[in-house]
C-alpha cells in the first residue's frame, strides 16, 4: 500500500470509449495538465498529494476505485474532469461518473470532489446525478484547498467554502454563498506542474505532432503558458471553469524554467502549449521564444492560433523557438456561418495567413467545424474546399456540438434541439456521436458529411504528395493505416436501417 495522502487527484478517461480503434495508435495520450497544477498548489499549501491517470493506465472505473481506497486512503479524493480540447470535458463525464460510483461502492464514506470544465458548467445537475459530496464550480485550487481543511477539520457545515457545492448528511445540497477570485499570480501560486507524480513513461504525442519522426512520439509533455481565453467563440466552453473571458499568463521566465526541468529530467522533445489561445499577446509569445532561442534543445511544439493573431513578427521566432505546428481554428468558408461564431475575417485572409505560416517553415493543423447554426450543405462542401485548396499539413475535422458551458448548448436547450443521451456521446468520435442539427441539415446529415470529408482529405492526392514531399513514406504509409480505421456511427446505422 503506498503512503497515505491527503488527496488524490484522478485523471479519469476511456481512450476506446472516446476515440473507438483509433485511440490504440493515433491519438495522443495526455498528461493530466490541470491535475498536475493543482497538486502543485495543494503541496505548496502543505497538503501531502497524489495523482492517479486512468487513461495513462488504461484501467477500468473498478480499478482505479480499489486504487484510490486502497492504495491511498486519501482524506479527499477530486476527479480532475478536464480535456485538451472542449468537448473533452463533457466526453470524460462517463468514466468521471462511474469512478465516482464505484469508490462510493467500495468506501462510501470516502469524500469524493469533481471539478473541472463540465462540472462548473452544469453544477446542480452534476450534484445531483453523481455519487459525489462536493463540486468546485470555478477555478480549482484554492477551493480544494480549503475543503481539504475542512474535511480535516471534521466540519459538518462546508457553507464558508467559496465556489463549493457540498451535500449535507440528509443528502440536500447547498450552493456556494460567494465566488473564490481568480488566482492573480500564477508564477508564485503555482509554480509548474507536478511531474514526478506521473506517470511519465505512459504519455505520447498527437501523431501529426510527430510527422518529422513518426516513429518517436514519446516521451511527450504539455503545458500550460496561459489561462483562459479573451475570445466569446459561440461552439467553445474553456472559459466554464473561470466563470467569465479571461487570459492571465505565466512568465516566459516560469516557462522556461519547466521547459528546462522536462527537458533535462525526462529527455522531452515533443511539448504541447495547451493553453487555448498561444500566439496572442506579443511580450509572452516573444518573450517565451527568446528564451527558447537561447537553449540548445531539439524541442517539437505545437500550439493554437487564430488567424487575426497571427504577425509577421512572430513567424520566424517561433520557428527559431522550435514550435514548428501551429493549429488554426479555420472553421467554416463561409463569412456568414464564421461570424456566427464571432470569426470575423475572410477567406483571402486565411490564404495569407496559412501561406506566410508555411513560408516561415511551420506546419499547420487547420481545425474546420460542419454544422454550425446557419450552415447547410452548399456552405459546408465549401468548407470542405477550402480544406482542400489550403492542403495543410493536417486537418481536424469536427460535427457542431452543444458543449455545456457554450452558448451553442444554451441555443440547444432553448429551442429544444436533441442532444446526446450520455456524456460521452459528445465525444466527435464516439459510436454514438449525436451532433447539433440546425434548420438547414439533420444531425445525421452533418456527422455524414463530417465523416465523408475526413476520408476525402486524408485520400486527397495533392495532399499526400505534399505529406510524401515533407515527411516521407513512412507518414504516407502511416496515414493510411489510419483512414482504414472504421469509425461505427449508431446515427448513420439508424438511418440507413429504417
Amino acid at each position: 500500500m503506498a503512503e497515505a495522502v491527503d488527496i488524490l487527484f484522478i485523471n479519469p478517461g476511456d481512450r476506446k470509449q472516446i476515440y473507438q480503434a483509433l485511440g490504440d495508435e493515433f491519438s495522443a495520450i495526455e498528461p493530466p495538465v490541470f491535475a498536475g497544477l493543482f497538486a502543485t498548489y495543494a503541496r505548496q499549501k502543505g497538503a501531502s498529494v497524489a495523482i492517479y491517470d486512468a487513461p495513462a493506465h488504461g484501467v477500468s472505473a473498478a480499478e482505479v476505485a480499489r486504487v484510490a481506497t486502497e492504495e491511498y486512503d486519501p482524506k479527499l479524493i477530486v476527479i480532475v474532469v478536464y480535456g485538451f480540447q472542449p468537448s473533452a470535458s463533457t466526453q470524460n463525464m462517463t468514466a468521471a461518473g462511474s469512478v465516482a460510483t464505484e469508490i462510493k461502492k467500495l468506501a462510501p464514506t470516502s469524500k469524493v470532489m469533481m471539478t473541472g470544465t463540465h462540472p462548473a458548467a452544469l453544477p446542480a445537475r452534476t450534484m445531483d446525478e453523481e455519487a459525489i459530496d462536493f463540486l468546485c464550480d470555478l477555478e480549482g485550487p484554492v477551493t480544494i484547498h480549503k475543503t481539504l481543511e475542512a474535511v480535516k477539520a471534521g466540519v459538518e457545515n462546508f457553507g464558508d467554502i467559496p465556489s463549493l457545492w457540498w451535500r449535507d448528511e440528509d443528502g440536500h445540497i447547498h450552493q456556494p454563498r460567494a465566488a473564490e477570485p481568480l488566482l492573480s499570480n500564477l508564477d508564485e501560486e503555482i509554480p509548474g506542474i507536478a511531474w514526478d507524480l506521473m506517470p511519465m513513461d505512459k504519455y505520447r504525442a498527437h501523431n501529426w505532432h510527430s510527422f518529422d519522426h513518426i516513429h518517436d512520439r514519446a516521451p511527450y509533455a504539455a503545458i500550460h503558458t496561459s489561462l483562459g481565453c479573451p475570445y466569446k467563440c459561440s461552439f467553445c466552453c474553456i472559459n466554464a471553469p473561470f466563470g467569465k473571458s479571461s487570459y492571465r499568463c505565466w512568465s516566459p521566465d516560469s516557462v522556461i524554467q519547466e521547459i528546462d526541468f522536462l527537458v533535462e529530467n525526462y529527455g522531452i522533445k515533443n511539448i504541447k502549449f495547451v493553453d487555448e489561445m498561444f500566439v496572442l499577446n506579443k511580450h509572452h509569445v516573444m518573450g517565451i521564444c527568446e528564451k527558447l532561442q537561447s537553449r540548445d534543445y531539439d524541442v517539437n511544439i505545437w500550439a493554437y492560433a487564430r488567424v487575426d493573431t497571427v504577425q509577421d513578427e512572430f513567424l520566424d521566432a517561433l520557428k527559431g523557438a522550435g514550435i514548428n505546428w501551429l493549429c488554426l481554428g479555420i472553421e467554416s468558408a463561409s463569412d456568414h456561418v464564421r461570424d456566427g461564431a464571432l470569426k470575423k475575417y475572410g477567406n483571402d485572409d486565411i490564404k495569407d495567413v496559412v501561406r506566410r505560416i508555411q513560408g516561415a517553415g511551420i506546419y499547420i493543423i487547420g481545425n474546420y467545424i460542419f454544422g454550425l447554426p446557419d450552415d447547410n450543405v452548399a456552405r459546408m462542401q465549401a468548407t470542405l474546399d477550402l480544406a482542400l485548396d489550403l492542403n495543410c499539413e493536417f486537418a481536424n475535422f469536427y460535427s457542431a456540438m452543444a458543449y455545456p458551458g457554450s452558448k451553442l448548448y444554451d441555443l440547444a436547450v432553448a429551442k429544444g434541439i436533441a442532444l446526446p443521451e450520455t456524456w460521452k456521446d459528445f465525444s466527435q468520435h464516439g459510436t454514438n456521436a449525436l451532433p447539433l442539427a440546425n434548420d438547414h441539415c439533420s444531425a445525421a446529415e452533418i456527422l455524414e458529411f463530417r465523416d465523408n470529408a475526413f476520408d476525402q482529405y486524408f485520400h486527397h492526392q495533392p495532399y499526400l504528395d505534399m505529406v510524401n514531399a515533407k515527411f516521407g513514406q513512412d507518414v504516407v504509409d502511416h496515414l493510411d493505416r489510419m483512414v482504414k480505421i472504421p469509425l461505427r456511427r449508431k446515427l448513420l446505422e439508424d438511418r440507413q436501417a429504417a
